[in-house]
């Protein structure tokens, strides 16, 4: 899913329409095991303890259904020496692994965090979460339908062969051909690449696309080495991919880990690391272990629940900065049921207390989100303002709309997300809204998401969007235009302001459209609007690095302590 909410492909791409991701709990039964003296060794401080359980007596409080948090494991092993990991080597862990090593075959935020160190894009977000250039010195309009870009000169892949104009035409061209399969959506309105001369092409589309530059500066602007790719084929490129980026690959033990180096030759400067190693670590028990032993450095892909059960620990630090990934209920108002009335929509959002979600479930580490569209992305409308929270309001609409008792829904989610999702229905339940929750494992989770049944995860579900582009676009693009695979909305009204946000020249207009739309969504209320998580990192003492919002894990300028 090249954006994270995606249009049109065989459905979203990971990146943005995919649960969060989380450690199952359940690690208390390994804590057990261990002796006392181990125990107390690294007991998190009564301080910290007290405020779990005033977590705990918040969640009560608020009705909240959620299931206790257990204490992670503390393993000391894990095959590793104790203490920290040796020589100038950052040692990274996600939930997964990436699924696969080809960057055009992949969309998915934990493939794109590994490869986004080895090859290059055209553009690139910095920590300002301001666009800045990359492989492309400078880009431009040239036309209704044409960007142009130049690109930086002398820039070669790492087995030598020059990254010029050749390269970037076909590494886009590679990515549209229907033979590749690439699950990247957000160049659907390029049609094709044109060679100026050796730095410069030009990038020709359907319609115009205001935001093209935006997306060429993760998925959509990996470029690649046309002869190599040529020599070897694509099975071997995946198996031993070649880029221009700051760090090569050595080799990849599939759950286990992923061991790239540092290349003296990148363009830039040669990072500050010579090694860069990246790890699956599915829950909180792992992390920890492994942050532990020594074989981990920097825990990323955190949710709050995850990070609390880390929290206090001896030799853990936690990190938490402003993030863009944004969680919501989908509604489906197409078919019959209750759902299709406004009325019941709104009382949903009147229903669910947002903030004290935020506070009792999520730690404080996110922010309300008042209309789909989260702050820090273009076309945030600071005056649409969020549903008041009101039982009674929630409660009246109900009746209004003929259902003075209540009603009875599903809600689904993926078992990562069983503590958000049984909160939510808590909150629900207060005013008289009974949703069974659904939770599947996540693989069966996205393969209905990304299916053609729209109605596949039942009336309403649980999802989140991770914003890259920090464009509204990438929020709404592939569930509110009524044409687009994950649509359960249809208004002709948003569909016309839609294309006014992806189509018009003037961000003027664009921002205009979008406010219109927010205050529409506002209205119709085909979603439940939730919330932006934090990005939480944990660490130990040698890592010095700060991620921007998306939260992206290019690890080019990271330092360790030695």
């Amino acid at each position: 899913m090249g954006q994270r909410d995606t249009p049109e492909r065989a459905g979203p791409s990971t990146r943005c329409d995919t649960p969060e991701h989380d450690g199952p709990p359940g690690p208390g039964a390994a804590r057990a095991r261990q002796a006392p003296e181990q125990r107390a060794a690294h007991r998190p401080d009564p301080g910290r303890a007290a405020g779990r359980r005033s977590r705990r007596e918040a969640l009560r409080l608020g009705g909240l259904l959620v299931p206790a948090l257990s204490a992670p494991a503390l393993l000391t092993g894990c095959g590793a020496s104790p203490g920290r990991g040796a020589g100038n080597v950052l040692r990274v862990s996600q939930p997964t692994d990436p699924t696969t090593l080809d960057p055009q075959k992949q969309g998915d935020m934990a493939s794109m965090n590994v490869l986004v160190n080895m090859f290059d894009t055209l553009t690139t977000r910095g920590r300002d979460n301001r666009l800045h250039p990359r492989l492309a010195l400078s880009w431009a309009t040239r036309g209704p339908r044409v960007w142009r870009f130049t690109l930086r000169p002398g820039v070669t892949f790492h087995n030598g062969e020059p990254c010029d104009a050749a390269a970037v035409k076909f590494s886009i061209e590679r990515l549209l051909d229907p033979a590749t399969k690439s699950p990247i959506v957000e160049l659907r309105y390029v049609r094709g690449v044109s060679v100026v001369d050796r730095l410069t092409v030009d990038v020709h589309t359907t319609l115009h696309d205001p935001i093209l530059p935006d997306k060429l500066s993760l998925f959509g602007g990996v470029v690649v080495p046309p002869r190599h790719l040529a020599e070897v084929g694509d099975d071997a490129f995946a198996a031993h991919p070649v880029g221009t980026g700051p760090f090569t690959f050595v080799h990849w033990q599939r759950d286990h880990e992923l061991r790239m180096r540092a290349w003296d030759h990148h363009w830039r400067r040669r990072p500050h690391i010579d090694e860069l190693v990246f790890s699956p670590a599915p829950n909180a028990s792992s992390s920890l272990a492994a942050l532990q032993s020594g074989g981990i450095d920097l825990v990323t892909g955190l949710t709050p629940d995850a990070a609390q059960q880390l929290d206090g620990y001896t030799g853990v630090t936690l990190d938490s900065y402003t993030g863009i990934r944004t969680s919501y209920l989908s509604l489906n108002t197409l078919d019959d049921g209750p759902l299709k009335d406004a009325r019941v929509r709104q009382a949903l959002n009147h229903a669910i207390d947002v903030p004290l979600l935020i506070k009792a479930v999520l730690g404080g580490k996110a922010r309300e989100v008042p209309a789909m569209i989260p702050r820090g992305a273009f076309g945030f409308d600071p005056a649409v303002k969020p549903f008041t929270r009101s039982v009674a309001t929630a409660r009246r609409l109900l009746a209004d709309a003929g259902h003075p008792h209540g009603i009875s829904t599903t809600l689904t989610a993926s078992n990562v997300d069983s503590n958000v999702a049984e909160a939510l229905s808590g909150l629900l339940a207060r005013a008289g809204v009974h949703a069974k929750v659904d939770l599947l494992d996540p693989g069966t989770y996205a393969a209905r998401l990304t299916s053609s049944n729209h109605a596949a995860l039942g009336p309403m579900y649980l999802a989140a969007s991770t914003v890259w582009t920090l464009d509204g676009e990438s929020m709404v693009q592939s569930n509110v235009r009524s044409d687009r695979r994950q649509s359960r909305w249809h208004s002709k009204e948003a569909d016309g302001l839609v294309d006014r946000e992806e189509l018009s020249v003037d961000p003027a207009a664009r921002k205009r459209a979008f406010s219109d739309l927010q205050r529409l969504m506002r209205t119709q209320a085909p979603f439940v609007f939730l919330y932006q998580l934090d990005n939480i990192y944990a660490r130990n003492d040698r890592p010095h690095w700060r991620p921007g919002a998306a939260g992206v894990l290019d690890m080019a300028d990271a330092e360790v302590s030695r």
